[in-house]
């Protein structure tokens, strides 16, 4: 259990949820000021005006990740920060923030690993279709190749798309995340330009910057059981499969579309916004594919007269699922997280080799994995997450296995750096290795900060005291 001297260990954030300053040095709004004003669409009304203030306090929360002895931070660009207009005149006071936060974690011995999109697409760009068309993907060539001459002497590894499977589905099918929408079409059309994003993005990242600076994709791959080993359940979560990780995996590292997808889904379209050419201009295969990991799902084949469900993330409303309503998600069982999400790292371990196997030699990093726990600050002023330090331990121990069965994972990122704006959810969930205070933004690190601030420095899962687990 022991992680090799060049493993990375970082932790990860994104822009909406703790930069602030949301009409402060040029930025215009993204949907998701736009939905945050929406009424009902966040939790108690919160909103990423402030969020954790990042924009004036990354030099405090630098100080945190150096003391944490981490090698690398993974944020993500505000893009209507830098091109406040989605395209065209570049604003210099935008990127001359993500200049110096860049030029302070490398003089901090910290690697800048950077996202370009992290799902807060400038809102002028949603007004013109948003992913629904195929302008903005080529809108995002042109911001991907904006920062790689701005920055490329800076960033250690560029991600071109967070998650895209929450982008086009919880965006544009279930409403859940921004813009809002419940139209299954346009939830579709975004997965293709999601895809076609990437590739435009890579060859452009790779025209600027040749092949030395790596090119990451990162994806929330599902994990899905069959209820029983039934015919009809196995379906169902092979279903949940295509829609879910074929949808991106092939387009992406096959230059492919799925024929199950085109099946599954032939009553919603029949994938004409697929041009020629498009899929080998997809055919970006990144130099690290990024795995985002946090729960799994059951499902089994709805039967006649039995209700359909959202989908197994916990959202309420329509189901983000395109063409899955024959498919029913049973209730998570075990020990939940706040999220209301199971915890199973073995399916992490299987998940990595599983990757590893299908792609020989394809270089993966866990880009988030962490936990929302309601940790609260004890009466000696620190926080006490023993269920959180617990997760970690189970899920790197996940990795240092899935490694040893040959796995090519160089890194693992935890998901969060803060407590931070959780989304729909708004501030009601921590995901954080450090707390927020958000009425004086005060930083407390949790035990789990120093948990991990422990294993990095020993890279050796067995010599990480027992004594941050279970209350000791």
């Amino acid at each position: 259990m022991k992680f090799a001297d060049d493993f990375v260990f970082g932790t990860a954030t994104a822009s909406y949820q703790v930069e602030g300053a949301h009409d402060e040095g040029g930025r215009t709004p993204s949907i998701w000021d736009t939905q945050c004003r929406t009424p009902g669409k966040i939790k108690n009304g919160d909103t990423g005006d402030v969020a954790c203030d990042q924009y004036h306090r990354w030099p405090e929360d630098l100080e945190i990740i150096k003391g944490l002895g981490l090698g690398a931070y993974r944020f993500s660009i505000s893009w209507s920060r830098v091109l406040p207009q989605g395209l065209g005149e570049p604003n210099p006071e935008g990127i001359a923030y993500y200049r110096e936060l860049c030029r302070s974690l490398k003089q901090a011995g910290i690697s800048p690993v950077v996202t370009l999109y992290h799902w807060d697409l400038p809102q002028v760009l949603e007004d013109r279709g948003g992913w629904t068309v195929r302008e903005t993907a080529y809108a995002f060539a042109d911001y991907a190749r904006l920062m790689a001459r701005e920055l490329g002497d800076l960033v250690d590894v560029w991600s071109t798309l967070n998650e895209p499977w929450c982008s086009s589905y919880l965006g544009y099918a279930s409403g859940v995340h921004a813009p809002g929408r419940t139209e299954p079409l346009a939830a579709l059309q975004a997965v293709h330009h999601l895809n076609l994003a990437h590739g435009l993005a890579a060859r452009a990242l790779r025209e600027e910057l040749g092949d030395e600076v790596p090119v990451c994709l990162t994806l929330n791959l599902h994990v899905t059981h069959p209820l029983t080993d039934s015919a009809e359940d196995i379906a169902a979560a092979r279903k949940i499969d295509v829609v879910g990780n074929e949808a991106f995996l092939m387009p992406v590292m096959e230059g492919v579309l799925s024929p199950e997808l085109v099946e599954i889904t032939r009553e919603v379209t029949d994938w004409g916004f697929v041009q020629e050419g498009d899929l080998e201009l997809c055919h970006q295969v990144p130099d690290i594919l990024g795995v985002n990991y946090y729960s799994t799902s059951t499902v089994k084949a709805r039967q006649e007269g039995e209700a359909s469900t959202s989908g197994g993330h916990g959202e309420t409303g329509v189901s983000p699922w395109v063409a899955c309503d024959d498919v029913v998600f049973l209730p998570p069982e075990g020990p939940l997280t706040a999220m209301g999400w199971n915890q199973e790292p073995d399916a992490l371990r299987r998940l990595l080799v599983q990757v590893s196997r299908r792609y020989p030699g394809q270089e993966l990093m866990v880009t988030e994995n962490g936990a929302a726990f309601s940790d609260e600050v004890s009466s000696d002023g620190q926080v006490h997450d023993p269920d959180r330090v617990a997760y970690l331990r189970q899920h790197l121990t996940a990795v240092a296995q899935a490694v040893e069965e040959g796995a090519q994972v160089t890194g693992y990122f935890l998901w969060s750096l803060l407590d931070n704006f959780e989304w729909s959810w708004g501030y009601q969930k921590r995901f954080g290795m450090v707390r927020v205070d958000y009425e004086t933004l005060e930083r407390t690190p949790k035990d789990s900060a120093k948990w991990y601030a422990d294993l990095a420095r020993s890279r050796d899962l067995d010599t990480v005291g027992e004594d941050w687990v279970a209350g000791a």
